[in-house]
């Protein structure tokens, strides 16, 4: 009998620290490497000097499903304090060549402001002059953020904010087809308030 309980007593200890051992490998699998690997959309307070840091070429290219002609062109804008705006920068892709940022495809406007509110104020202020001038509006998801988009005759946009910073994406001249604008616009905007890491 003393035999049997021994023989028990040890097959207990010898399973208790088999199953004490991956409880400590359980922490070291489970950290949020993922957060680490997908970029959060931010306000981009510092806006970029080059259209690479808003929407590189390749990631363009491959959220459209084709090769934009041209280098990207950017445009920095002025302060402009009577609407509280800080920074502004324009960056147009697809310019054919020999042609002017007017022929351009797609146009990503960023632009911070004094405050979150000033900021939303003009999104809404833009969206709603774009309704008067008979454009149809709808609420989109941008990553976990909403935005609007905007579908007019000339052109499509999609437009929001985050804290102190705006962001625009236009397809002009109907350059994405009316049925792919959430699977190109969203992507672009997202990218565009993702700064690089």
């Amino acid at each position: 009998m003393a035999l049997g309980a021994v023989a028990f007593t040890a097959a207990c200890s010898s399973a208790s620290p088999q199953s004490q051992s991956p409880p400590p490998q359980i922490p070291k699998i489970n950290p949020p490497t993922s957060a680490s690997k997908v970029p959060a959309m931010v306000e981009r307070p510092a806006l970029p000097d080059d259209c690479a840091l808003v929407v590189d070429a390749d990631a363009m290219n491959a959220i459209l499903g084709q090769e934009m002609p041209g280098e990207p062109q950017i445009i920095i804008g002025i302060k402009e304090p009577s609407i509280g705006r800080t920074g502004k920068i324009d960056c147009y892709y697809g310019i054919p060549a020999k042609q002017n940022l007017q022929a351009a495809k797609i146009v990503i406007g960023l632009s911070t402001y004094t405050d979150e509110l000033t900021a939303r104020t003009r999104v809404t202020e833009s969206v709603e002059a774009e309704r008067q001038d008979g454009a149809k509006i709808t609420e989109v998801d941008v990553g976990k953020q909403k935005g609007t988009l905007v579908e007019g005759k000339d052109e499509q946009l999609l437009i929001g904010s985050l804290g102190k910073s705006t962001f625009v994406v236009r397809s002009r001249n109907n350059f994405v087809p009316r049925e792919n604008l959430m699977k190109i616009l969203p992507p672009l905007a997202q990218r565009a308030m993702t700064p690089p890491v």
